[in-house]
């Protein structure tokens, strides 16, 4: 493919999804070490339902009515988990799954029941996002990364996601000390007066965040398998955290520039017609690279957080 067709059809996807791998991989390190992986899954259950809402009310799908939506239903989430924890007297675990499955099911049906005809938001687009559709029509050539009039033309997710992402490292590397602290040894951290509950939250917030910019561009497939995969695929290749980090940038970007080329090409090297989802052939990707490193990763034996920090 030559520039004048990869650079306005292909580009602008494919550095969108590595931004999403990306942005919600790195605080994905934390929730995996810290035993709270589902919560990116968690986070894609509960936003649903509130950026559906938020269109509703709006009648357009833009940034700060999405968080808004996104924010208020997890505020309702986090009561309504309390609530149910305390009245119905189960564990906390089942009444997280309760109520974000209960959520999500409402986010649907609002999607189902709403007439979303003049904007990309269905249940379709909900589960696999419009990651192929997000192509750079000013662009010409390679020459366009430096012609300001085609730059004024990328796509709005692209944009988004690059300062997503530059949000997400920078709360990462401001609180690295805390986070990688608290992490291994909360008790520690707490004798030393760090603050582990708002830093835990934090830590939260910034992912609802990624979760929340990814959901128009990618839906929610991505970012499940993006918060778990590359890190708990990382935390098999190393017992170091800033090896792990490394590692997996390394892998959510090996997913998201694959999956794609697969997703594009990989049914017409087999004979087929059709392309198949960008999303979900990301998300398969990354599965597939958890397995190889659960095959044949160096510290693939030996559970449990790592000690070295």
């Amino acid at each position: 493919m030559s520039g004048a067709e990869f650079v306005p059809l292909s580009l602008t996807p494919m550095l969108i999804g590595v931004c999403v791998a990306i942005a919600c991989a790195l605080p994905g390190n934390f929730l995996v070490l810290r035993k709270q992986a589902l919560i990116g899954d968690a986070i894609s259950h509960v936003v649903l339902p509130g950026i559906v809402v938020a269109f509703l009310v709006t009648g357009a799908v833009t940034t700060w009515p999405m968080l808004l939506g996104a924010a208020g239903a997890a505020i309702i989430s986090v009561a309504a988990i309390e609530a149910v924890r305390r009245l119905g007297r189960i564990e906390p675990g089942a009444a997280m799954g309760v109520i974000f499955t209960t959520m999500f099911a409402g986010g649907v049906l609002l999607l189902e029941q709403s007439d979303t005809s003049s904007v990309h938001l269905d249940v379709e687009h909900a589960l696999f996002g419009n990651l192929e559709s997000l192509i750079w029509l000013d662009a010409t050539g390679w020459s366009s990364l430096v012609d300001p009039v085609a730059l004024a033309g990328l796509p709005v997710e692209l944009v988004r996601m690059a300062a997503t992402l530059v949000g997400v490292a920078l709360f990462v590397a401001l609180f690295w000390r805390p986070l990688k602290i608290s992490t291994f040894d909360e008790g520690f951290a707490r004798t030393i007066g760090m603050r582990t509950r708002p830093l835990g939250l934090a830590l939260v917030i910034v992912s609802a965040i990624a979760a929340v910019a990814a959901f128009d561009a990618v839906g929610s497939i991505i970012v499940i398998a993006m918060f778990i995969c590359p890190p708990a695929a990382a935390r098999l290749m190393t017992n170091r955290l800033e090896h792990q980090v490394a590692w997996s940038v390394v892998f959510a970007t090996l997913a998201a520039v694959t999956g794609y080329v697969l997703a594009g090409y990989g049914p017409l090297w087999i004979g087929y017609v059709s392309s198949v989802s960008a999303a979900g052939m990301i998300a398969t990707v990354s599965g597939v690279i958890l397995a190889v490193a659960a095959l044949t990763g160096p510290h693939r034996l030996r559970g449990g957080a790592a000690k070295e920090i």
